[in-house]
């Protein structure tokens, strides 16, 4: 079974950086589409960002783009989320997704908690 795991979120003030980390152990993602969600207490879980298996091509939500940056080292299995110029807004649970080719599968991690002070 494909386990997730991520790390890096915290408490950080309005204009802070964080980056995240999402490990992924018993699978090698070489394959895999990856992305971060997030979700804000009382709000509906939210794409943030995704990065095709091969690293060359990413998407991101209109809100994130040009403050956050998503990547991956498939030699390392993991899979990172660069957060720069945060925002109170950006506060939520940030989960990570790996999804093996043609979609057939979906894996999640549990999540790290960020908090944007303003």
């Amino acid at each position: 079974q494909v386990q997730l795991v991520e790390s890096g979120g915290g408490l950080v003030q309005a204009g802070g950086s964080l980056t995240l980390s999402c490990v992924v152990t018993r699978r090698t993602i070489s394959r895999y589409t990856t992305g971060w969600f997030r979700q804000a207490p009382g709000k509906e879980r939210e794409f943030v960002a995704g990065i095709q298996w091969d690293g060359l091509s990413t998407r991101y939500q209109d809100s994130v783009k040009g403050r956050f940056t998503i990547s991956r080292d498939n030699g390392k299995n993991t899979v990172y989320l660069l957060m720069n110029s945060l925002k109170s807004e950006d506060t939520g649970l940030y989960s990570c997704n790996a999804v093996t080719p043609g979609g057939i599968r979906s894996y999640w991690g549990p999540g790290t908690q960020v908090t944007v002070s303003s």
